[in-house]
């Protein structure tokens, strides 16, 4: 698959990039796609969570009524959870939502999440972009040229540079990463991918040479 290159002023050039079919033109894996952001949003989950249970709240031990005689329920603690300030019944405790994911799963998701972004027509590259300062206003003129604006965009750079990140992170809706950073879910979570020029061959040499197809994708 080719696709044209655009300069900074949203002008179709006479260049010309190619997106490795296995890469981008795979058929997209769904459920590969669901496993990866599963995975992605439960490792960023802290699991602080606490909830005192009945042992641990601290109040009187002491029997609150008689056994008999009272006309009402019996009552043996103030910790008791039928009561106001008592434990939690089954109340959350710290745990680890982490889990691990197949490495090829991995890279299947992130080709699928691509391929389905291929297919679509919402990925756009542009020359790659210098900024001699931060400059969000300057950035925004690029973004507008560019006929993207409104739209949710993840903005693909081929290595890191500082000017066009603080350039770009103010805006509304737009992410700025690296391209051997990208993942599954930074993908699907926009609604257009504006690589620079020269993230495309990082992305095709990170993730071409895969082993696995989407035949054997099929049978996860």
């Amino acid at each position: 698959m080719e696709l044209s290159v655009y300069n900074i002023e949203g002008q179709e050039t006479s260049k010309k990039i190619s997106l490795d079919d296995t890469v981008f033109g795979i058929e997209p894996n769904d459920h590969a796609i669901y496993l990866d952001v599963k995975q992605l949003l439960a490792n960023r989950r802290q699991g602080t969570h606490k909830a005192k249970q009945r042992g641990e709240v601290r109040y009187s031990t002491r029997k609150l009524k008689r056994q008999k005689g009272t006309g009402g329920a019996r009552a043996g603690s103030i910790k008791s959870p039928l009561f106001v300030g008592g434990g939690r019944v089954f109340g959350p405790v710290p745990r680890d939502y982490s889990h691990k994911l197949n490495k090829k799963q991995k890279s299947l998701a992130r080709r699928s999440a691509l391929s389905q972004k291929a297919l679509s027509n919402n990925i756009r590259v542009i020359e790659d972009v210098s900024l001699e300062a931060p400059k969000t206003k300057e950035f925004l003129k690029i973004w507008k040229n560019q006929q993207l604006n409104g739209k949710k965009l993840l903005i693909i750079l081929p290595e890191s540079n500082k000017n066009v990140y603080l350039s770009s992170r103010n805006l509304p809706n737009a992410k700025t990463i690296i391209a051997s950073d990208i993942n599954t879910y930074d993908v699907m979570n926009a609604n257009e991918l504006l690589f620079f020029e020269g993230a495309v061959d990082i992305v095709n040499h990170l993730f071409g040479a895969e082993s696995d197809t989407p035949q054997e994708a099929n049978s996860l």
